[in-house]
């Protein structure tokens, strides 16, 4: 039967090539140790079930593209037709390439010619996706492409993202039941609302526990991804890009590439994401230097830029430590508020008559790299882009589509407009010293065609990704951030080719505790924006200190926004404490393994050094409990061998443990810290603390409480 056994990274796929038909994914998990001479054929015939009543003559096949022609009955593979004839495939195998950690499947039948492909990185991630060729003379109008996976039968409980703006990335479970479970996004980017992932898992499944296979789809637009049991045959996680009806036509000869489809596995949440980072760690172009702690200006100034201002922010921005600066919203045309300006990409001679210059000297004479907000997507109504190029708003002639925000959507895919936005960004990369970019995405695509109503959402996104490339391809050196309505942008393609996401629009501490946390079940700390905001939240108006709001950031890639104009001397001190304390931590938070535990009353968020000799961890309080005190704080990931020797930071003014009430700190071995725990502060809810963890034979100096 042609049985192939892939493995890197802890992962094994067993493909069953035997043929005719398209092979078959018997197994996609946790790696196998097998034998060198193991007979993998012996174990394809094994699995092949009996043939039972209301069934095919044959048992049916849910091969890697499932076929009806094979008797499967869920999700197909490929969905279309030619002209409306043809609507079923039956591919012949024609072979497959394999070695090691990746095999590439060529198959065909009457009309199409498929090429699908597996690879596993070395963290393990499986990366999954499917080339359509046209080898017809009538146009092939495709429906869908969907790719998935085999699950386990244990699998019986589904967890996915759901979100808003200003609460991104909420989990939500479901019975994994007999049927199709579909989650889909027709917003035209990824969406504040896109499930992000699709896990499924043995009952009650935790970040430390449970078996779980999860995807995702790599892909900045319109998608599904779904879950399927069915009675005849293996549980399944799918997906693939929502098209548009007639929106992807391949004429004779034409191709269609699927976007990729990422699919992990664990014991726990923990190690799901693990894969998905370590992917993400070793993406090529990847900015591999330390984070620069980067101050954005939007809570601080909002529209209300000028010289004087913004050259104090800056002023105070280099002596806190803050090393990039970003001008956020209004340098631009008539930007004064969000109802004019966009797509007029010049220097407002009102606001900046001397241009940039004079604000980027006073940012770079403090040592800050300097940034700059742009939205190249949009176009506001009132700008002298949008009367010139009427045209070159996308939706149909004669239907004006909906405003949101005060402005519609630029015709990426129009040549055109294409060429003026890059000449237009080009241009300012060129003029001024600009080494990063804020890249934002404000609205939704409503009506995501062109002037004669075609489908649109594809080519708008494949246009995006061509600019960025372009541009980042022109200007060696740029990073850019994904800021979509704070963090409607967050996938692996958009991620594979920018520098971080903005992770929400909302920096309370106490909603970014959830929202990080789910976040980074895809994305690594140091690319996830974490900003120290002002006492009183923009979004929520509620008040916290500055520790919570400090811890709460300080394990990704951090951040102000914040007005530190209104900041008193004290709080300048204790912020450049923070810091620094960020600072050196920078190394771990860019390589560390990231441990989450979830109480009802406490989270823990742990980064733990690859060889367990360091670790951060920041501790929540988000509720009272019963318990008075609390039960002591156990530490997940320490070398049960090692010595430790720990250091708390923020917990003045609380209840505090003798061991930190005095000033010193038991040296404790792995094995108690992580089993039993040691006792912690008592905390009042939305409160939140820091705790440095380290090797004792090489922390340096009596460890202690520290003053921040």
């Amino acid at each position: 039967m042609g049985v192939i056994h892939l493995h890197r990274g802890g992962t094994s796929v067993l493909l069953e090539t035997g043929g005719p038909g398209l092979p078959r994914i018997l197994h996609i998990g946790e790696e196998l140790v097998l034998a060198p001479d193991a007979d993998l054929d012996a174990l394809a015939a094994a699995l092949i079930p009996p043939v039972v009543s209301d069934s095919t003559d044959e048992p049916p096949r849910r091969s890697v593209m499932p076929e009806a022609s094979a008797g499967w009955l869920g999700t197909p593979g490929i969905s279309g037709d030619f002209d409306g004839l043809h609507a079923l495939t039956h591919m012949v195998l024609d072979g497959v390439d394999a070695g090691g950690a990746a095999a590439t499947v060529r198959a065909h039948d009457d009309r199409l010619n498929l090429t699908w492909q597996i690879l596993l990185s070395a963290g393990g991630l499986a990366q999954i996706r499917a080339v359509l060729t046209n080898t017809s003379r009538t146009p092939f109008r495709l429906a869908a492409t969907d790719l998935s996976i085999p699950a386990g039968d244990e699998a019986t409980e589904l967890l996915s993202l759901e979100g808003r703006h200003l609460r991104e990335r909420h989990p939500q479970r479901s019975s994994f039941i007999v049927g199709h479970t579909e989650f889909a996004t027709r917003r035209g980017r990824t969406g504040l609302q896109a499930p992000t992932l699709l896990m499924a898992g043995e009952p009650g499944f935790d970040f430390d526990r449970g078996r779980i296979w999860a995807i995702h789809l790599g892909w900045s637009g319109n998608q599904r991804i779904w879950a399927e049991r069915g009675h005849d045959g293996p549980a399944a996680l799918g997906g693939g890009e929502l098209i548009m009806p007639g929106e992807i036509r391949l004429g004779p000869g034409d191709s269609y590439t699927s976007p990729w489809l990422f699919a992990s596995h664990g014991t726990g949440v923990d190690q799901v994401a693990a894969r998905f980072h370590d992917w993400l760690r070793a993406t090529p172009g990847r900015a591999t230097r330390p984070r620069p702690v980067t101050l954005n200006t939007w809570e601080a100034v909002y529209f209300d830029q000028n010289l004087a201002d913004l050259s104090e922010l800056a002023r105070l921005a280099g002596s806190v430590g803050v090393e990039r600066f970003v001008l956020d919203d209004g340098w631009f045309g008539a930007r004064r508020d969000d109802s004019a300006g966009l797509g007029d990409w010049t220097v407002s001679p009102e606001m900046w008559p001397e241009g940039l210059d004079p604000l980027i000297d006073a940012v770079r004479s403090q040592g800050m790299e300097f940034g700059l907000w742009v939205e190249p997507e949009m176009v506001s109504a009132d700008s002298e882009l949008a009367r010139l190029h009427p045209d070159w708003i996308l939706g149909e002639s004669g239907h004006t589509p909906m405003p949101a925000r005060h402005q519609q959507v630029l015709d990426l895919a129009n040549p055109d407009a294409w060429a003026y936005i890059h000449a237009a960004l080009d241009a300012l990369l060129t003029r001024y010293s600009i080494g990063y970019l804020k890249w934002d995405n404000n609205r939704d695509i409503h009506e995501p065609v062109d002037p004669r109503g075609a489908g649109r959402a594809h080519a708008q996104v494949d246009a995006f990704y061509r600019l960025v490339d372009r541009l980042r391809a022109d200007h060696p050196g740029l990073e850019i951030e994904s800021c979509s309505s704070g963090g409607g942008r967050v996938d692996l393609e958009v991620l594979s080719r920018t520098d971080r996401i903005w992770v929400s629009d909302c920096i309370d501490p106490m909603e970014r505790q959830t929202i990080q946390t789910w976040t980074s079940a895809l994305v690594p700390p140091e690319l996830m924006g974490c900003h120290i905001g002002a006492p009183v939240s923009h979004t929520t108006g509620r008040t916290h200190s500055l520790a919570t709001r400090a811890t709460t950031a300080l394990l990704g890639h951090l951040g102000v926004e914040w007005d530190l104009r209104d900041a008193s001397e004290a709080d300048l001190a204790a912020l450049s404490g923070w810091i620094a304390i960020h600072k050196r931590l920078r190394g771990l938070i860019s390589t560390g393994r990231l441990l989450h535990r979830a109480g009802p009353t406490r989270t823990v968020t742990a980064l733990v050094s690859r060889d367990a000799a360091t670790a951060a961890v920041v501790v929540a309080q988000t509720a009272t409990g019963n318990r008075y005190p609390a039960e002591p704080l156990r530490i997940p990931g320490l070398d049960a061998a090692r010595t430790y020797r720990l250091t708390a930071h923020g917990v003045e003014g609380h209840l505090l443990p003798p061991w930190l009430a005095d000033g010193t700190s038991p040296e404790l071995p792995g094995s108690l810290l992580t089993g039993v725990g040691v006792a912690a502060p008592e905390l009042p809810p939305e409160n939140s603390w820091l705790l440095v963890v380290e090797d004792a034979s090489q922390a340096s100096g009596q460890n202690r409480k520290e003053t921040t």
